[in-house]
């Protein structure tokens, strides 16, 4: 019995030590501060969005101050997480942002469905009337709290005799002034559970809107699974391609010139002048086989990309592709071998298609990297447009490989082109 009362005393809660915790005061500190700072948000939003609508008709001025408005929210949103890392200890994970577009049109509509960048303004919004009732429930507690605690200071700055606060008559006896402050005390120790029912509100408040979009990790480990599959089947028909291509041909050819060398070596005995035709045919079966042989190697990874990089590897597909290719590569160090292999594979896959299909009089190549970041990659031409990923195994087999590395692949290509394929590889997380 005696070790029951002393658990179930242990539970029970102690108004004291909560009111007397740091916690309590640091969320009080964060709730004050709440109305401020939903404010300064709603105001900054709110005129961004304002100018936003009245420059738009105006020749798409208002487009620029859209994105710049979106990219504020992003800042603002990272205040807001800071400030309940700090005050409150709880952290909050971003949803990232949509990745960047040279076309601003195409960039701000991007920005304008993107679910993250909503939910960061709608966020934005509704922290105004949360924090002004928020800091005003705080700001009422607490202050009422104290005032009625000082009651028995009172006499000291002003006469007792005739004096009314709150309808209680105040007396010598400070009978009145003992009420107030006993009325007081019991706010104060009721402070702490009012403000971990307003911190626990804010927080739910926050995690729904400036946290991760629910369901895209379930999303994206779903695409993922189906990604792996695919990249499963593609490497598998990427073997039986090279065992039949060998089989087919360069094994072909070296039976063919075992068996001229063969006649060669039986005439040889008869007529030893009589070779030389055999044996140059024997020579540019040779040839040819090497030939079959470097391009194999070169579709797999060519040792150009081993030995100086993707820019001399890049160089080299864009002279052999027959349609004029305007390349540019702006890499301060060199990717991860995987970065670089996958970057080779876009843009070889990326030409040959714009070779065969695009009808394209011209071609460019952009590969820069972000930092320590990601390398992204853009591939555009002038041909007649109209790719799409849902009708070829081509693009797809490109989403597949850059999905590996959990990269992106967007294509943009409406009828009559322009055609820009964009790649993001990330090189975070993965080893040289």
């Amino acid at each position: 019995m005696v070790t029951i009362s002393s658990t179930v005393s242990a539970a029970r809660p102690d108004p004291l030590r909560a009111l007397m915790a740091p916690s309590t005061w640091l969320g009080a500190a964060h709730l004050l501060l709440d109305g401020v700072a939903g404010m300064a948000y709603a105001f900054v939003l709110l005129t961004g969005l304002f100018f936003t609508v009245l420059l738009l008709p105006f020749a798409l001025l208002g487009l620029p101050v859209w994105i710049v408005t979106a990219w504020v929210s992003v800042g603002l949103a990272r205040i807001e997480r800071a400030r309940l890392r700090l005050l409150l200890g709880v952290r909050i994970h971003p949803q990232p942002m949509p990745p960047g577009d040279r076309n601003p049109l195409r960039y701000g509509g991007t920005l304008w469905r993107d679910p993250g960048v909503r939910r960061r303004g709608v966020y934005q919004l509704v922290a105004l009337p949360l924090g002004l009732l928020t800091s005003g429930i705080v700001y009422v507690l607490l202050s009422g709290a104290v005032a009625l605690l000082m009651m028995p200071l009172l006499p000291l700055v002003m006469p007792s005799e005739g004096t009314v606060l709150f309808g209680v008559p105040f007396t010598g006896t400070g009978s009145g002034r003992a009420m107030l402050a006993g009325l007081g005390l019991v706010l104060l120790l009721f402070a702490p559970a009012v403000v971990r029912g307003l911190t626990a509100l804010d927080v739910s408040v926050a995690r729904a809107l400036l946290g991760p979009v629910p369901g895209a990790l379930a999303r994206r480990v779903d695409e993922l699974e189906r990604s792996r599959a695919r990249v499963v089947d593609a490497g598998e028909a990427e073997r039986r391609r090279l065992e039949r291509d060998l089989h087919d041909g360069t094994q072909q050819q070296l039976v063919a010139l075992g068996m001229t060398l063969g006649r060669a070596k039986a005439r040889y005995k008869q007529d030893p002048g009589s070779i030389g035709e055999l044996l140059d045919d024997a020579h540019q079966q040779a040839k040819d086989a090497v030939t079959d042989l470097r391009g194999l190697i070169r579709g797999l990874h060519p040792p150009v990309l081993t030995d100086r990089g993707l820019d001399a590897a890049l160089s080299a597909v864009a002279a052999r592709c027959p349609v004029p290719v305007e390349l540019t590569v702006a890499l301060d160090e060199r990717p991860n071998a995987t970065v670089e292999a996958i970057g080779y594979f876009v843009v070889a896959e990326g030409l040959t298609n714009i070779a065969r299909h695009s009808r394209a009089a011209h071609a460019s190549v952009s590969v820069r990297r972000e930092g320590s970041g990601s390398v992204w990659i853009t591939i555009s031409d002038d041909g007649v447009g109209g790719a799409d990923p849902d009708r070829g195994t081509g693009l797809r087999g490109l989403a597949d490989r850059v999905s590996g590395v959990d990269g992106r692949l967007r294509v943009d290509s409406p009828v009559g082109g322009p055609t820009v394929l964009t790649v993001e590889l990330p090189c975070a997380g993965l080893a040289r």
